[in-house]
């Protein structure tokens, strides 16, 4: 039987309960404020995030873990006796990735592998979960790589942003584009495809209103969709999560609905109020019957 330690970086947005139930090792981004440096979620909370960008009046900056983070991490798990498979985010977006596979190639071959999962947040924690369910079954690390590298284009992650503040903050959208968004209260919506992050649908309205059109967005591919679990993401959303999570198991047959916080990784590009799902969306049939 093997036996295989999943590790992934903090901005999967893994919570504490399923670290403490998968013992999954979570190696933090960091979060730059000016000449400071904060461990995500270890010694910055995304509330505290929220609280410095209003008094900076300006976005932090993300920074990926240094191939010495991976090695002193993984360094005891290899001691004792265990193989590593680690799931990054989006090697388009990040350097976690290539840092990670530095850090694999210290140790003897075959010892640690690395997946890019292509994805952020709620879409990479998909791969954790599908990762750690098949390494409680006794598949190895390189099994589960392949199964991941399989189906990760098929791993879907929608964003509702609450508005564009943050995105503004960050130049992804002008000063013009801003105020006109503002006004008309556009709420947009992202998505990843190919490892990086798009613009999708530009929804206007009411948080409740725009909600329910992304879940009918959603449903209308409900024949393609794997019913076996959806991951909501939040940032400082609980109930809305709550309720959309009851939504989708009173409509759907999907077994699992599991809801995870976005910590300031994500925070940082997305800012508070919003609301992601991710689910795993199966390919149209060439020929139908």
């Amino acid at each position: 039987m093997a036996n295989v330690r999943i590790f992934t970086d903090s901005i999967s947005d893994i919570p504490k309960e399923w670290v403490e139930k998968y013992d999954i090792g979570i190696i933090p981004l960091y979060i730059v404020f000016q000449q400071d440096s904060y461990l995500d979620r270890i010694e910055i909370t995304p509330q505290e995030m929220y609280n410095m960008v209003e008094l900076y009046e300006e976005l932090p900056k993300t920074a990926a873990p240094p191939p010495a983070d991976f090695m002193k991490a993984f360094s005891p798990v290899i001691e004792n006796g265990e193989d590593i498979l680690c799931i990054s985010m989006s090697s388009h977006l990040s350097s976690t990735y290539q840092n990670a596979c530095s850090a694999a190639r210290e140790f003897p071959p075959g010892r640690v592998t690395v997946v890019d999962s292509l994805n952020v947040s709620a879409g990479t924690a998909m791969h954790v979960l599908l990762a750690v369910q098949m390494a409680r079954e006794g598949k190895s690390a390189l099994t589960i790589a392949q199964a991941l590298e399989a189906v990760r284009h098929e791993v879907q992650l929608n964003v509702l942003v609450d508005n564009l503040d943050y995105l503004h903050r960050g130049g992804r959208v002008s000063s013009i584009q801003h105020m006109l968004g503002s006004l008309l209260r556009i709420r947009p919506g992202l998505y990843v495809r190919d490892g990086l992050v798009h613009a999708g649908v530009k929804y206007r309205g009411s948080k409740d209103k725009v909600v329910n059109k992304l879940l009918n967005d959603m449903l209308s591919q409900i024949h393609r969709i794997d019913h076996a679990q959806i991951i909501i993401a939040q940032t400082l959303e609980e109930e809305k999560a709550e309720w959309v999570r009851n939504f989708i198991q009173e409509q759907t047959s999907i077994q699992h609905v599991h809801i995870i916080e976005g910590g300031c990784s994500i925070c940082s590009h997305s800012g508070p109020h919003s609301i992601a799902i991710s689910y795993i969306l199966k390919s149209e049939p060439l020929f139908r019957a």
